[in-house]
């Protein structure tokens, strides 16, 4: 079973995550911030992190690059899911390593193809 990290610091964004994810297969760990997010990733294996962008203690952008630091996730799938569609953030994103980027709302239409083609 493919396991995922969901890092949201919204409650409503982790629910919708699960409603979508959880009934395709995926096993998930939700997260409520990017420093949560680190300890849960160090602490366990992960074939994918979907982070937000803006959440306290620690961004997406932040996360994807500590992650990126550690053997066990470089070369995993870490997609980026937020409201912010500028380019800046997005060149951001992927120069700290994220392997995608969805802008929000995002539904199962976007999110279950994109999850199925990067965790093959």
């Amino acid at each position: 079973m493919v396991r995922i990290l969901v890092a949201d610091d919204q409650l409503v964004m982790r629910n919708m995550f699960k409603s979508i994810l959880a009934p395709a297969g995926y096993d998930l760990t939700l997260a409520v911030d990017g420093k949560d997010a680190y300890t849960q990733a160090t602490a366990n294996d992960f074939d994918m992190i979907i982070t937000d962008l803006y959440m306290p203690h620690m961004d997406g952008i932040e996360l994807t690059a500590k992650l990126r630091t550690l053997k066990a996730y470089q070369g995993k799938p870490i997609l980026i899911v937020s409201t912010e569609s500028a380019t800046k953030k997005k060149d951001a994103g992927k120069a700290a390593g994220a392997t995608g980027w969805i802008v929000k709302p995002v539904s199962s239409d976007v999110l279950l193809p994109v999850v199925q083609k990067l965790t093959r």
